[in-house]
């Protein structure tokens, strides 16, 4: 029994050292390794399709909105970096170069794409000459590289993967739709596919996107109580079009610039999903996203016709992701393991239940067993999967909404930051000088306006002059 116990064992505890419980997880739930590439990870088969149904799910959501797939290089020549000057100041200090092409220098040197607006931009001015070639609805799948000074798997490494979408409009307000069209798009995916609530809204001029006018998110809220900004939508007006002269005839012949807008999600959703609904005895996958949605755990697997029925009832189960644990493992083993991998329900089968013509089913993220009846196997795994990511959906919401708070005055607002981890609602001036300030003494950062806005007070948390905007300020990721 010992040995059956250690790899839970092995999990520290979330409530005496969260990041190194999310640091054990992701190793001992085998979704990464480490790797020689220093700020690299190894995503390994089961985090990579975790990845993979994420991608599926976006891509076929993308779709349903008129957008396609295509592909840039994954180098951008320092001349066209440097056409959009607050793009690239934004960007310079996590920029990688390559500067030789074998053993010659290069001419110009190139970096490895942090983002791809520019490549974008490049091609459009190309593409686009009249109103009918508009609008333009792309998106990329890739990695992208950042020079990050820390690294934690999923959520910051100097490579990582991402979709990033980049669309040409020919008005300001087809511009502005898309935008907030993306922006929902991802937060109605983190809510029905990830079962993990967002908050909605823009974000201040200080923590925009670099080049952009106005960027929106999505901002989850951790079970440490740190925020997680979980997908951007930008709008960027003119101003790339202007610096890359990406220009179209309208109706009545007239030169005009297009506006665009870029959006993105990235493999940091997988650490969110860790962070939402894990607990500690490993992962708590939401089943719409889960590599396995049902494993079969046979009983005493030697004996005679327990494994032929196991493998019945995985013939049975085929619309859902089912495996059979046929491997030599004893059972303790086999259910830790389904536990700490977060496989959301656990078939176990065994020669008396098969006598009886029953199996017992049991929820990962509640633990509760269920003694059914084998002729209503099918019907009762659908509605535990359903029942699962309804409730995962809702214990997120409640694990949020009980770590909201509320502060009208600064030193409530310290109080809350110090000794209250969640989200902070607070009223603000819209002065930068209050939003740097209210960081340097609580070490909050604003994660967005929200679009749902609510009157607290009629005046600044910090300052104390009148207040325009209800901010959600929080400590985050």
């Amino acid at each position: 029994m010992a040995n059956d116990k250690k790899m839970v064992e092995a999990i520290t505890s979330m409530e005496e050292d969260f990041a190194q419980w999310y640091t054990d997880v992701v190793k001992k739930a085998e979704l990464i390794d480490y790797s020689s590439v220093k700020g690299c990870m190894v995503i390994k088969p089961d985090g990579y399709a975790i990845w993979e149904n994420i991608q599926n799910e976006l891509d076929r959501r993308f779709k349903e909105v008129g957008v396609r797939n295509v592909y840039m290089p994954m180098f951008i020549p320092e001349s066209l970096l440097q056409k959009e000057k607050d793009h690239v100041e934004g960007f310079a200090p996590e920029v990688a170069w390559v500067t030789h092409g074998g053993l010659e220098p290069l001419q110009e040197r190139m970096c490895v794409r942090p983002t791809s607006e520019t490549l974008f931009c490049d091609f459009y001015a190309r593409d686009i000459h009249s109103y009918r070639d508009l609008p333009k609805l792309y998106n990329q799948w890739c990695s992208v590289v950042r020079w990050e000074k820390t690294t934690r798997p999923f959520l910051r490494s100097r490579e990582f993967l991402w979709q990033e979408g980049h669309t040409a409009h020919a008005t300001a307000e087809e511009a502005q739709e898309r935008t907030e069209l993306m922006l929902n798009v991802y937060a109605d995916f983190c809510e029905e596919v990830l079962a993990m609530p967002v908050v909605r809204g823009r974000k201040t001029d200080k923590e925009k996107f670099a080049g952009a006018e106005a960027t929106y998110t999505i901002e989850a809220l951790m079970h440490d109580g740190k925020a997680l900004q979980s997908g951007t939508s930008h709008n960027f007006g003119d101003g790339f079009a202007k610096a890359f002269n990406i220009q179209f005839s309208d109706k009545d012949n007239q030169l005009k610039y297009v506006h665009q807008t870029s959006w993105g999600m990235t493999t940091r959703l997988i650490g969110a999903i860790i962070m939402v609904h894990g607990d500690n005895q490993g992962l708590v996958l939401p089943p719409k996203i889960a590599p396995v949605q049902v494993v079969i755990v046979p009983i005493q697997q030697r004996k005679e016709g327990v494994l032929d029925k196991a493998f019945e009832l995985k013939d049975r189960l085929s619309g859902f992701r089912v495996k059979v644990d046929d491997s030599d493992k004893s059972p303790g083993w086999k259910f830790n393991e389904c536990e700490m991998r977060g496989i959301p329900v656990r078939v176990e089968i065994g020669p008396k239940d098969i006598e009886a013509n029953k199996a017992v089913l049991v929820r990962r993220d509640t633990h509760e067993k269920l003694e059914i009846a084998l002729e209503e196997l099918e019907t009762r795994v659908a509605e535990l999967l359903e029942q699962m990511q309804t409730q995962m959906l809702e214990r997120a919401r409640e694990h949020r909404d009980a770590h909201t708070y509320t502060a009208l005055s600064l030193e409530e607002l310290k109080d809350i930051a110090d000794n209250k981890p969640g989200f902070i609602k607070a009223m603000w001036c819209g002065c930068q000088e209050c939003e740097d300030k209210l960081k340097e003494e609580s070490g909050i950062t604003s994660r967005c306006m929200p679009f749902v806005q609510e009157t607290l007070s009629d005046t600044c948390v910090y300052c104390g002059k009148p207040a325009t905007k209800m901010v959600y300020w929080g400590k985050a990721y």
